[in-house]
């Protein structure tokens, strides 16, 4: 699938880098988001030579700054209809005086 060997990838489900699903007989099923981290997994270990402990702690910060991101934009979000609702109030303002 992504080049990683089955044992592999009980391992990484043993030690807890990876939550596969499993159907009811009992077979993962991987979403394109398991794939994707798998390969992430990949690559850390094998591209950049980080030992699984690294992984674990790359894969963690990885979560927060999307987290991170997520809280940015929706305070930026607010922000914007903050100001726009600034703007429409000082504008009835002059339209009052």
């Amino acid at each position: 699938m992504v080049g990683v060997h089955a044992q592999t990838l009980r391992y990484y489900e043993r030690v807890g880098l990876v939550r596969i699903p499993r159907s009811q007989g009992k077979r993962r099923l991987y979403s394109p988001s398991d794939i994707a981290n798998l390969r992430r997994i990949k690559a850390l270990t094998e591209d950049m030579g980080i030992n699984l402990a690294g992984v674990e702690v790359v894969l963690k910060l990885m979560m927060r700054i999307n987290q991170l991101e997520k809280m940015n934009q929706q305070l930026v979000d607010e922000v914007g209809r903050l100001r726009s609702a600034l703007t429409s109030g000082a504008e009835e303002s002059h339209v009052r005086t």
